[in-house]
């Protein structure tokens, strides 16, 4: 038995001004890797590739890895990067396999199309019509018929933040090796809600996400090979964005059909549960004060949680916003982080550690998707630590995966530790933080530019957690969405 396997993920906010071209795919801006090295740098991972190659060999079946690319959330992915990646795998498909295990995110928008995930599938099954094709999508896919009509197998991620990266790929390699073992006979239904789920409200720990997950869950114990509701990813203006079901059987189309429409049905039904409420800035940081009066001592930090600026979701990292509500309000004992600004770091390596410096930080960015022109603060303040932001994920969240912040800097402006990067990184892991020498648990206020990933290695830190409404291209208020792809109507865009 031989197989191919490969990794292609962007999330894409076609709101956002960042760039994704074939560098953003791969570490410190080299390509993605392919062949051995992709297997060096995924193998023992929490990654569906890694739960690819493990079943593989565990399967004694040969296979290759032509491409394992992963990118950052951001703009359109560039048409030259989404056609050397495709062209790499479908050249690998063509020399002959007997099945296909894609690790994907399920909503990747390139330059030319809206669905490059249904384009890709195409494009395998133009040159190998009838291989089985098994895919692990994100819980934020937004689903096109195209990913359906050419894949046989597809599973989501049933936790966000997704810790269940790993185990996703083994359901869905599991469900495509029984197949070709002759053990099973995959069937498989999908559909669409007309409604588009804040980020916010998205937390798998959170209802109603939480009831929706479990009930995936459940029907999986009662005989489904894969069965996922995928909550979509709304910061994307494309005509199916949203949410979303795919179940899979075993040889039971009419089964496969009842289980997605009631997931359907159950979601569509508590609908204005996924709708977030935003509590203006002021008051957020007035309420973070008079949490940090009555903390006990010996408890974690308080939590600000910048969620319009999160680079898991397309995000520039660069808007000072909430930052500068904290200066502004006098929140001292605090980490933020992190602010890209690649310009700042060269600055701060220039002076050194101890050097104090005033510079123009963050807002280099503009954001014309949402009408906005970067604003920089300029600030005074002392350069404490210089590393050049290398790391491995510690988990429970992408576990063992080498990450990048590129050179980076600790400047302190006013009792606020300010981690300033120069390649984007969400936090949600412990890693980062240690990598530039800082205990975030030992602090009063911690900032993170972060939606719900930070609670999978975070969250245990936490005395309590303030949402604060910056700007940025990952906000959460629908209003300042342009919405002129999106169906309609869709909820809670129109009332229905």
């Amino acid at each position: 038995m031989k197989l191919v396997i490969a990794q292609m993920k962007h999330e894409t906010n076609t709101f956002s001004p960042v760039p994704t071209p074939l560098e953003r795919f791969g570490f410190e801006g080299n390509p993605p890797p392919r062949g051995e090295e992709a297997v060096a740098a995924y193998r023992g991972t929490g990654s569906a590739i890694a739960a690819f190659i493990e079943l593989a060999e565990a399967a004694g079946a040969q296979y290759v890895v032509p491409v394992a690319g992963s990118a950052w959330p951001s703009g359109p992915v560039e048409d030259a990067a989404f056609e050397a990646m495709s062209a790499l795998i479908c050249d690998a498909v063509a020399q002959g396999c007997d099945g296909v295990l894609l690790d994907l995110h399920g909503a990747m928008v390139t330059q030319t199309y809206e669905d490059g995930e249904g384009e890709l599938l195409r494009r395998i099954r133009a040159v190998a019509p009838d291989v089985p094709v098994g895919v692990a999508l994100d819980m934020h896919t937004n689903l096109y018929d195209g990913m359906g009509d050419h894949s046989t197998v597809i599973a989501g991620y049933q936790t966000y933040p997704h810790i269940d990266m790993h185990g996703t790929g083994l359901r869905a390699g599991r469900a495509l090796l029984a197949m070709l073992q002759g053990r099973a006979k995959p069937a498989m239904a999908w559909g669409r809600a007309d409604m588009l789920p804040h980020v916010m409200r998205q937390g798998s720990d959170d209802e109603p996400n939480r009831s929706l997950q479990a009930r995936c869950r459940e029907m999986e114990a009662q005989g489904a090979l894969c069965a996922s509701v995928f909550v979509g990813f709304p910061n994307a203006d494309i005509k199916y964005a949203g949410l979303s079901a795919v179940v899979v059987t075993d040889n039971d189309p009419a089964l496969a059909r009842k289980w997605t429409d009631e997931l359907l049905t159950l979601a569509w039904q508590r609908r204005e549960e996924f709708v977030y409420r935003i509590e203006p800035l002021a008051e957020s940081m007035a309420r973070a004060l008079a949490l940090a009066a009555t903390k006990p001592p010996g408890t974690g930090p308080i939590v600000l949680l910048d969620h319009s600026d999160n680079c898991a979701s397309g995000g520039t990292m660069d808007t000072m916003t909430v930052l500068g509500a904290m200066l502004d309000a006098g929140l001292t004992d605090a980490v933020a982080f992190a602010i890209f600004d690649p310009e700042a770091v060269k600055k701060m390596m220039a002076a050194g550690v101890g050097a104090t410096i005033t510079l123009p930080l963050g807002g280099k960015l503009d954001m014309p998707g949402i009408g906005l022109k970067g604003e920089p603060r300029v600030v005074t303040g002392r350069v404490r630590r210089l590393s050049d932001g290398q790391y491995r994920n510690r988990g429970p969240m992408s576990t063992g995966e080498r990450g990048s912040m590129g050179p980076c800097a600790v400047l302190e402006v006013q009792g606020v530790q300010v981690v300033v990067i120069s390649d984007h990184v969400e936090p949600n892991d412990l890693a980062p933080f240690t990598a530039v020498g800082i205990a975030p648990e030992t602090m009063k206020f911690v900032m993170l530019k972060s939606r719900i990933h930070w609670r999978a290695g975070l969250r245990s830190l936490a005395h309590a957690v303030v949402e604060c409404a910056g700007t940025g291209v990952c906000t959460s208020d629908y209003s300042l969405l342009k919405f002129k792809n999106v169906r309609r109507p869709i909820y809670p865009l129109d009332a229905i």
